[in-house]
C-alpha cells in the first residue's frame, strides 16, 4: 500500500506559517533563489524519486502551484529543473468541494469523503503520494490520521505564533522519529513516521 508523506517547511516552535502571510523566515521561500545548500537541494530532489502523486487543497492550485512548477520545469537550466520536472511529471489530486472540473493538466479533482479518496489512492499501485499543504487542509489529513510519513524542514526561526497543522487532533498522536539531518544552510529536517 502506497504511503501518504507531508513535506512541509516549519519554525522551531512548530508553525507552518505567518498569521500575516510572510514567508521572509524561511530559508528558502520559494522564490527564484534556492538558497539551500547543495546538500539539502539533493535530498529534496532524492525525495521525490519516491512520489508519483501530489495532493493538493483547491486553494493551493487556484493559488498558482501547478502553474509556477510548470513555467520552471520549461527551463531545462533552471536550478530548481529536476524538482519542478518531478511535480509536472506526477499526477496532481486536488480536493475541491467547490470546483466542477480541473484547468490543470495531469490533475484530476477529489470530491467526496477526504479519508475515503485518500485510502482509495494508497490503493492504487505505484510510488507513494505527497502533500504540501496548505496548513488548513493538511490539518485535517492529521485530524483523519492520514499522514504516515511526516518530513518536516525546520527553518531555524522562533516565530512565537502562527499557523499549525496540529492545532485540533482529534486524540493525542503518537509518532516515532526515524530521521534527523542537519544541513549547512540551517535547516534541519526531522522525519517521523505514524507507528
Amino acid at each position: 500500500m502506497k504511503k501518504l508523506k507531508l513535506q512541509m517547511q516549519t519554525s522551531v516552535d512548530g508553525f507552518v506559517g505567518d498569521l500575516k502571510d510572510r514567508t521572509d523566515w524561511l530559508v528558502w521561500n520559494w522564490g527564484p533563489e534556492w538558497t539551500w545548500d547543495e546538500a539539502l537541494r539533493k535530498h529534496f530532489i532524492q525525495f521525490h524519486d519516491t512520489i508519483d502523486t501530489v495532493l493538493l487543497s483547491r486553494k493551493m492550485a487556484q493559488e498558482g502551484f501547478i502553474g509556477h512548477w510548470g513555467r520552471v520545469a520549461a527551463n531545462t537550466v533552471d536550478p530548481q529543473y529536476p524538482f519542478a520536472k518531478a511535480i509536472t511529471d506526477a499526477s496532481k489530486v486536488v480536493f475541491t468541494k467547490t470546483l466542477s472540473q480541473s484547468t490543470w493538466d495531469n490533475t484530476r479533482l477529489a470530491k467526496g469523503d477526504l479519508a475515503t479518496e485518500v485510502n482509495a489512492l494508497k490503493k492504487q499501485p505505484g510510488k507513494d503520494l505527497v502533500v504540501y499543504g496548505g496548513a488548513s487542509f493538511v490539518s485535517s489529513l492529521v485530524e483523519a490520521g492520514l499522514i504516515d510519513e511526516f518530513h518536516l524542514f525546520v527553518n531555524p526561526v522562533v516565530l512565537g505564533s502562527g499557523l499549525s497543522i496540529f492545532k485540533d487532533p482529534a486524540s493525542k498522536l503518537n509518532l516515532r522519529l526515524v530521521n534527523t539531518q542537519p544541513f549547512d544552510c540551517g535547516v534541519t529536517v526531522l522525519t517521523y513516521v505514524s507507528p
